[in-house]
């Protein structure tokens, strides 16, 4: 990792040992961009999302194909509904296509809430208790962060997926009659 001046701090310039200059706060840490599913009986492999793809429809599906369906097939067999947020990857006319072939039921495009926020477990509550655990120090390089996570992953227990599950719909009521709106 190298010092670059205007997005990291020292404490000092000139100190006795080298190590206590190191950079101990960078304005624009490193990231990773990281795929998953969740369910109240489990969760599927953390998919990291190479440095430099953006997710386009056919990424997406592609990343379905290797990592979501085969787990969910596995985890679930025949019987189960898949939902995902309003990303443009998700609502390309081929993905959807391609979900109502694949899956035994999912939530179409035409289902989904128009300029709704993200309506499930997985953005309301699991990405924060992940990054919590995961992001809880500083991390020096890529992999580090990346081990972090997986390792928070895998902390995180079935009893906790199906408590977050459970309890989802209540926290979703008692967000939209905050902003003033109805729940049914």
């Amino acid at each position: 990792m190298c010092f670059n001046a205007q997005n990291d701090r020292r404490y000092a310039e000139s100190a006795p040992n080298p190590e206590e200059r190191d950079v101990v706060w960078t304005q624009k840490p490193k990231s990773v961009m990281v795929w998953a599913a969740v369910c109240a009986t489990g969760k599927s492999p953390l998919v990291f999302i190479p440095q430099g793809v953006k997710i386009n429809q056919q990424a997406y599906r592609e990343m379905l194909y290797e990592h979501f369906l085969p787990w969910a097939r596995e985890h679930f067999g025949e019987d189960w509904a898949f939902q995902q947020d309003s990303a443009p990857a998700h609502f390309a006319r081929d993905t959807q296509a391609m979900l109502a072939e694949e899956c035994p039921d999912f939530i179409t495009n035409d289902q989904w809430p128009p300029s709704s926020p993200d309506l499930n477990p997985l953005d309301y509550l699991v990405w924060s208790i992940l990054e919590s655990k995961a992001c809880a120090k500083p991390h020096n390089s890529i992999d580090s962060l990346k081990e972090a996570l997986l390792k928070a992953w895998d902390e995180i227990i079935v009893e906790m997926l199906e408590k977050i599950v459970d309890d989802f719909p209540k926290r979703l009521e008692k967000c939209i009659q905050a902003q003033g709106g109805h729940f049914e």
